[in-house]
């Protein structure tokens, strides 16, 4: 715990984290590629070579909607050096040249969705610093120009003219889904609807480990001021028996405690009210806890079987027997936090609403966010153009991706059994080009 006395606390604060680092890992809850949208790590991420694949419920094993899986004959990706064992960027990871736009094969319609995608996000990519080293805010400045007006339907040619395609070490892609989840709850609490959803407490606190030390820029923690001490934020056990009550934080009220609990997974939902209405809700921060996967622990325990691991597996475990099921839920000690959101939405890590079919979350120090992404893949639903919008707890290192499909049961069914593989390009401005090969 960090001792902060005497002095006023803000300052006191900041020296007691700075004289502490060696003891924070007790403490406080260090948040891993802290600035995504929350999300944790609801898809499995791709096995190491020479391991198993992990076990995906396939659609028909998650929701009553049936989805056939397409299957496809993905690019294999370009030929490539060896990628160094300490990259942790997609420079350092190694960038090759990509084919030309014209010969990757982008419909129409894909790349005038892609545009329309890309074209929101352009105020946010020239405010952003790109962790990945591949791109300067000055190198979108043209593309940006012309997407403002820039007619859709003549979106391939932009994309053509503007763009190179590159690829990061070695190409390999996996790709998962998600969705925006839709539950039942009201605004006020009334029978029925008694699980609070709340809003983000101002005593969450979120400090930059890097203002402290070099070695840990990029790391963040959350907590909270206790008196002189600071110390973890509440999990989601004390948070269930009463935290955050009396605070006015109830921002709605969910009818199923389980459903909710998937919605926190995802980060962001809408809420079907009483009278037909929707009021939807963005990520508002976490209280810091590591994400635990309670798929996992009823696998491992034995508890369920592999056949029944889906989400409407656990749903059902988890509402034969309510006691048991929050129990089982507490375990995974991370809570989100929400704020409605009164325009399109969900919105991404850029700040801006993501599109299904069309946004992918992606791992900042291998993507610039906002940047289009080229996939080729095993399943044909993924394969297109993509516009990099998001980020996730789980989507880290190059070339993953967590496509996004919308709402409703055909999106959750697609989202929930996605897990393809192939090879990846990103396609950057030909100024950044320029720069990471000027041989050509």
């Amino acid at each position: 715990m960090i001792r902060l006395a005497g002095a006023p606390r803000a300052r006191l604060f900041r020296l007691a984290l700075l004289a502490a680092f060696p003891l924070l890992s007790g403490c406080v809850s260090v948040i891993p590629g802290a600035g995504d949208t929350g999300r944790p790590a609801v898809s499995a991420p791709a096995p190491s070579p020479g391991q198993p694949r992990p076990y995906i419920p396939r659609p028909s094993e998650r929701v009553g909607v049936a989805v056939q899986p397409i299957t496809a004959t993905p690019r294999a990706p370009l030929a490539a050096p060896a990628v160094p064992a300490d990259a942790a960027t997609a420079t350092a990871s190694g960038v090759i040249a990509g084919p030309d736009f014209a010969s990757l094969g982008i419909s129409t319609e894909q790349a005038a969705a892609a545009l329309a995608a890309f074209r929101i996000s352009c105020p946010a990519i020239q405010r952003r610093t790109d962790a990945s080293g591949l791109t300067q805010t000055a190198d979108w400045t043209e593309s940006c120009a012309a997407a403002a007006g820039w007619a859709d339907g003549d979106a391939s040619a932009f994309f053509a003219r503007y763009f190179g395609t590159v690829q990061i070490g070695t190409g390999v892609a996996f790709v998962t889904g998600y969705y925006e989840p839709e539950i039942a709850a009201s605004r006020t609490k009334r029978p029925g609807y008694d699980v609070p959803i709340y809003r983000r407490p101002a005593d969450l606190i979120e400090v930059d480990l890097g203002q402290f030390a070099d070695d840990l820029k990029g790391r963040k923690i959350r907590g909270r001021v206790d008196g002189s001490s600071f110390v973890r934020y509440h999990d989601r056990t004390a948070i269930e028996s009463g935290a955050l009550e009396g605070r006015g934080l109830e921002l709605a009220w969910a009818a199923d405690a389980a459903e909710f609990f998937f919605l926190q997974v995802q980060g962001s939902g809408r809420l079907r009210l009483p009278d037909g209405g929707i009021m939807r809700i963005g990520y508002d921060g976490q209280n810091g806890r590591g994400y635990v996967g309670i798929g996992k622990l009823l696998l491992d325990r034995g508890e369920l079987e592999r056949g029944q691991a889906s989400m409407q597996g656990i749903l059902d475990y988890l509402r034969a027997d309510p006691a048991r099921g929050a129990a089982v839920m507490n375990e995974n000690p991370s809570w989100v936090f929400f704020r409605e959101l009164n325009g399109p939405g969900p919105l991404g890590a850029l700040g801006v609403p993501v599109t299904a079919r069309v946004s992918v979350a992606a791992d900042p120090k291998y993507v610039p966010l906002g940047a289009p992404v080229f996939l080729s893949l095993d399943r044909a639903e993924p394969n297109g153009l993509w516009i990099a919008q998001d980020t996730g707890g789980a989507i880290k290192g190059a070339n993953r991706f967590d496509s996004f499909w919308g709402a409703g049961e055909e999106a959750r069914a697609i989202a929930g059994g996605m897990a393809a593989r192939g090879s990846a390009l990103l396609l950057l401005p030909r100024a950044s080009i320029a720069r990471l090969l000027p041989e050509g």
